[in-house]
């Protein structure tokens, strides 16, 4: 599937779809350059799940977590990590076998821990208002 975000406005819209069309996936990878709006997009992930607090990115800490109106959501960033094994320190898999929302950032950072199936989202910008989404299932 691939959707095309022409404003922040349209995100919540393509939010909605894109978790209607994954159905009870709940492992998400992010893909994309720098700025490509990862974080944007799952913050209007978070807001159609019902979260209510702030969504931030969590660079620095790694991970952060929210309450969604049914679930639990993590939200990892693992750009900053020097090699998987920080990843495993931080006990990343125990979230990912954990039954609850991850959305993921920079997994190529950890090839060897992903989990066998999740949603692939890649982000392309196309320009500075416009971003073409790409959804498979893996």
């Amino acid at each position: 599937m691939i959707l095309t975000a022409t404003s922040l406005q349209a995100l919540q819209s393509i939010a909605t779809q894109l978790l209607s069309h994954v159905g009870t996936e709940k492992i998400f990878l992010f893909h994309g350059d720098m700025g490509s709006g990862k974080t944007t997009l799952i913050k209007s992930l978070c807001e159609v799940l019902g979260v209510k607090e702030s969504v931030t990115s969590p660079t620095f800490a790694i991970v952060n977590e929210y309450e969604g109106s049914s679930a639990k959501i993590f939200h990892f960033d693992f750009y900053r990590l020097k090699n998987q094994t920080e990843a495993l320190d931080m006990g990343a898999e125990e979230y990912f076998y954990s039954g609850n929302y991850c959305f993921i950032e920079w997994p190529e950072k950890i090839p060897d821990m992903l989990p066998a199936h999740y949603i692939s989202i890649s982000l392309k910008v196309l320009n500075d208002d416009s971003r073409e989404i790409s959804v498979e299932k893996i």
